[in-house]
């Protein structure tokens, strides 16, 4: 049996995710040594939002005039998603570049929004990241604590044939943390 790295799992979900979507993939296969490992946790974070979004219910097209400010929540979940991707690899010398990833990240989720707009977005999701991260009550940790949890077990279920749980298990705990999320920017 072939050990595969961190790395590597996660550029195949990111390759896994786009067959899935029908995006462009190579007929040829994949050189995962030349894909940016960045790229994949970029993709991969929006994708995880967009199922969440899809899992929970959520409409974003008619909460962009009657909440818009939920749509700076799905960009600090995406976000969160993709802190916890990136930890793992700080090991491996890679460290998170947050200012491209919110951009990239927005371009996905909310693709033909016009800039300012978009501006706005990543702001409002920027400040409640901070927010969260920066928390130190006990339910936000346990939330911060459970949606890493959810987020490695979507690498491993998609990635690893022995995995316990398969995606399809997983995708609806991504949908009940966003709505957990969205309640309590809701509340507040």
């Amino acid at each position: 049996m072939v050990e595969i790295t961190y790395t590597q799992r996660l550029k195949l979900l990111h390759q896994l995710c786009l067959a899935e979507t029908s995006q462009a993939v190579p007929e040829q296969g994949v050189d995962f040594d030349t894909l940016d490992v960045e790229d994949s946790a970029h993709y991969v974070s929006s994708y995880a939002t967009f199922k969440a979004i899809q899992e929970a219910g959520r409409q974003p097209a008619e909460e962009f005039n009657s909440d818009f400010d939920m749509l700076g929540v799905y960009q600090c979940y995406a976000l969160m998603v993709y802190a916890f991707l990136m930890m793992p690899l700080a090991q491996e010398g890679h460290q998170p570049d947050y200012p491209r990833a919110q951009i990239t990240i927005a371009k996905t989720l909310f693709s033909g929004i016009p800039a300012e707009v978009m501006a706005e977005i990543i702001e409002s999701g920027l400040h409640k990241f901070k927010l969260i991260a920066e928390a130190d009550a006990e339910h936000w940790q346990e939330y911060r604590e459970n949606l890493d949890k959810v987020t490695i077990s979507f690498i491993v279920a998609a990635t690893d044939d022995e995995s316990p749980h398969s995606t399809k298990e997983v995708l609806p705990l991504f949908g009940q943390l966003l709505s957990q999320l969205c309640e309590a920017f809701s509340a507040a």
